[in-house]
């Protein structure tokens, strides 16, 4: 498993433990984590959530009063190491 994949599946299994049902889907390139808040989180269960999202790529929280709250996280994939970085046209 890739490093960015076993991140990003260890701060699903982080949030699980604070009671977060998660969701970890892997994209071309990041993986993100997904995990619906219930309304009556307490504020210290916040503080640890947010400890634990700190640690992806990037995180935010989307909020709707039609699908209530939901955490998300990106975790970024490595971009593999080839001969030519500059891209095209920019050949030696």
């Amino acid at each position: 498993m890739p490093a960015s994949e076993a991140r990003a599946e260890d701060l699903a299994a982080r949030l699980s433990t604070l009671g977060l049902t998660t969701r970890v889907q892997s994209h071309t390139t990041y993986t993100s984590i997904e995990a619906e808040v219930p309304e009556a989180l307490p504020a210290e269960s916040w503080r640890e959530v947010l400890e634990v999202v700190a640690e992806a790529d990037r995180f935010g929280l989307l909020a709707s009063s039609l699908t209530g709250r939901t955490l998300w996280a990106a975790v970024d994939k490595a971009v593999p190491a080839t001969g030519d970085v500059r891209g095209p046209g920019h050949q030696r």
